[in-house]
């Protein structure tokens, strides 16, 4: 049991680092044939393959910020966006210096990452994601809340996170 970013306790299980989107070619079939796909959410069972191939589940969780992000880089995605509860991504959240980020680069969120102004169960693993895409060779990434994001895809809102 750990304490959870100010909102409790909760168990918690290894999320190893996803490799591979098992079901990536059935996702880019019905991307090219006009579907919208909705994959990867939070809560998958985590695999991995044996010396045959074969499929076995291991004790864990899938994050889905971080499968979000290998999906998104591995199908050449323009733009990683994470749908969250804020607005903006921003500094030392909840506190008197509170600083909302509008734009920064890689290097940027990779410095502030490193200094723990991103909680490990709230903001931490959606920058981690976006690190993990925009190293991968991402565009752009954006977060933002759902309400916005109209708003944050014409550059009026959202913390927006861009190579260096």
């Amino acid at each position: 049991m750990v304490e959870d970013a100010g909102r409790g306790w909760r168990r918690v299980v290894p999320s190893p680092q996803p490799q591979e989107i098992i079901e990536r070619a059935a996702i880019e079939t019905l991307i090219k044939h006009g579907f919208i796909v909705v994959a990867v959410g939070g809560g998958g069972i985590p695999v991995v393959r044996d010396e045959e191939g074969n499929l076995s589940g291991v004790e864990g969780v899938i994050d889905k910020d971080l499968a979000s992000s290998l999906l998104a880089a591995r199908l050449n995605a323009d733009l990683l966006l994470i749908s969250t509860a804020v607005e903006k991504a921003s500094l030392n959240y909840n506190k008197p210096n509170e600083q909302d980020l509008d734009t920064i680069t890689l290097s940027e969120a990779k410095l502030y990452y490193d200094k723990g102004h991103f909680a490990k169960g709230s903001m931490g693993p959606k920058v981690r994601a976006i690190i993990n895409y925009l190293e991968l060779g991402g565009q752009a990434a954006l977060i933002t809340k759902p309400e916005t994001i109209g708003r944050a895809l014409s550059g009026q809102t959202g913390t927006w996170i861009m190579p260096d």
